[in-house]
């Protein structure tokens, strides 16, 4: 997926968690930091078909009448907007029966629904009720009657921050709750990545609203002052070293030699003659196409076949080193990327071309994230050491925040974030105001570098496995699944369940 958005040096800076882009030789680099927010390329006239959802993903669609402005009182606050939430009540045990809920991160509220797994299968165990909440500004749960509208200025858009989203969700449990006649029924928050960030958030500003958080591969510490800069891209490059040194070299060493064949007729012949591209597209794509497939490989190498954002196989990253160390097509360097290539765009085996001419948003991602990635989410993932799987690139702070300016006209809030929610010495503010989140983490996820790696207290456990990948834990479960991801999602339930009894048993409540 791929938009820019910030204007640095002239050139514009694509963000998601956030991106930014600058010319190295004849290539362009992106520099992204979700694994939500580039448009995803697809390589084929028709998109490959993602894996199946599960049957028992059923639910009921609704809006909740939302207020534009939780926190003013001037008369443009009280506009309003329908916001879209999932609701499936097949396991709900009634009126003091749990509900869990999923705080929606940025994009269509389906894509989340549909993948989360681990909230599916809990909700018999826990005879819950399951609502999976929009995010405001995404999907269709836009503002001023259209998405054109809610992004045409400054003024429209403003009122996408996360604060608002936060209590967007508060107030639609309230009111769910209210309309069930359910006021005792206890509320699980759960989220994974921008929406693990939220979920913990939600916890720490709205106790008495929800009893506990499961936030994973939520890089809450992912901000500057907080986080190293370099630290998401050495994440994945040692990703790849660990499955082979010469396919970490090979991917190194290739971006020198794709810049030199892109300056030239014969190099751009070769590529021609090596990758069979799509119509209107060309091999100047190639470069930003490997990109995509290094950054999102390592986010989602998980253990089992997935489609989250495109058909892939299990540890994508293992699988890419063996098509670059056994190549089929031939033993230069070109011929090894179009091999690794074919893994992350053609694991369906439909694709016949490679790269595609037109710029996408399918899960409705683009206009959201990237204003919120140059007001307020401002997350640290975009320096490049030298030695990297992909081309260094030093940490620029003041372009990064000079390009936000210009591509928003607004200035950047990088400090925002921990001035809300708290960041710095997050294990005492944790400690002294919050309690019952999870915070789970893979290492090999490059989001890990702003995890919440140790535990702060009895009820705020840090998970962290060091095989595990982005939000593996809420995918749902498979009889392929390592020992280690089943003693993960085994704890997950323990200590929820431990959270609902305790909760029971302070308000008095049979369960």
């Amino acid at each position: 997926m791929e938009r820019n958005i910030i204007v640095l040096l002239s050139l514009l800076l694509c963000l998601l968690l956030s991106c930014h882009v600058s010319a190295v030789g004849a290539t362009a680099k992106r520099r992204h930091s979700s694994p939500l927010s580039r448009p995803h390329r697809v390589i084929t006239a028709e998109t490959a078909p993602a894996t199946t959802v599960p049957a028992m993903v059923q639910y009921e669609t609704r809006y909740h009448t939302q207020r534009l402005d939780h926190f003013n009182a001037a008369p443009a606050s009280y506009r309003t907007f329908p916001q879209r939430y999932l609701v499936n009540g097949t396991y709900w045990g009634g009126k003091t029966a749990p509900v869990f809920v999923y705080a929606g991160n940025e994009g269509n509220i389906e894509l989340f629904t549909n993948n989360t797994g681990f909230m599916w299968e809990l909700a018999p165990r826990f005879r819950a009720m399951l609502v999976f909440i929009e995010h405001r500004y995404y999907g269709r749960s836009v503002p001023f009657g259209s998405e054109e509208a809610a992004f045409r200025n400054t003024s429209t858009a403003g009122y996408l921050t996360t604060t608002q989203a936060v209590a967007d969700f508060a107030t639609l449990v309230q009111s769910l709750k209210a309309n069930l006649s359910a006021p005792t029924a206890p509320v699980v928050v759960f989220g994974g990545s921008y929406g693990g960030m939220l979920a913990a958030w939600m916890r720490m500003k709205y106790p008495h609203v929800v009893i506990g958080a499961v936030a994973s591969s939520a890089p809450i510490l992912s901000f500057y002052g907080m986080a190293d800069p370099y630290a998401f891209y050495d994440i994945i490059s040692n990703d790849f070293k660990s499955e082979s040194k010469n396919c970490h070299d090979v991917l190194m060493n290739s971006w020198k030699e794709l810049d030199k064949a892109l300056s030239n007729d014969a190099g751009r012949a070769q590529l021609n003659s090596t990758f069979k591209m799509c119509r209107g597209s060309t091999v100047e794509a190639i470069p930003d196409l490997l990109d995509t497939a290094i950054v999102y490989s390592a986010m989602t190498d998980y253990p089992t076949e997935s489609g989250f954002l495109t058909p892939l196989p299990a540890y994508p990253v293992k699988e890419m080193c063996r098509a670059i160390d056994n190549p089929k097509s031939g033993k230069d360097t070109f011929s090894r990327i179009k091999d690794a290539l074919g893994v992350y765009y053609n694991y369906t085996g439909n694709a016949h071309c490679l790269g595609d001419a037109t710029e996408h948003d399918p899960y409705g991602m683009f206009d959201g994230w990237d204003f919120q990635a140059c007001t307020e989410m401002i997350l640290m993932s975009y320096g490049v050491r030298n030695g990297s799987v992909l081309p260094p690139e030093p940490f620029n702070f003041t372009g990064l925040l000079d390009g936000c300016r210009a591509s928003t006209g607004l200035p950047p809030r990088p400090y925002w974030i921990a001035t809300e929610f708290g960041g710095f010495d997050i294990a005492n503010v944790l400690k002294r105001s919050a309690s019952n989140i999870i915070f789970f983490n893979g290492l090999r996820d490059p989001w890990s570098s702003g995890g919440v790696l140790k535990d702060i207290s009895r009820s705020i456990v840090a998970l962290v496995e060091p095989k595990g990948s982005h939000h593996v834990d809420l995918r749902f479960s498979s009889k392929d699944d390592p020992d280690w991801l089943k003693q993960v999602r085994e704890k997950e339930t323990r200590i929820i369940g431990h959270w609902l009894n305790q909760y029971y048993k302070d308000e008095a409540i049979k369960s």
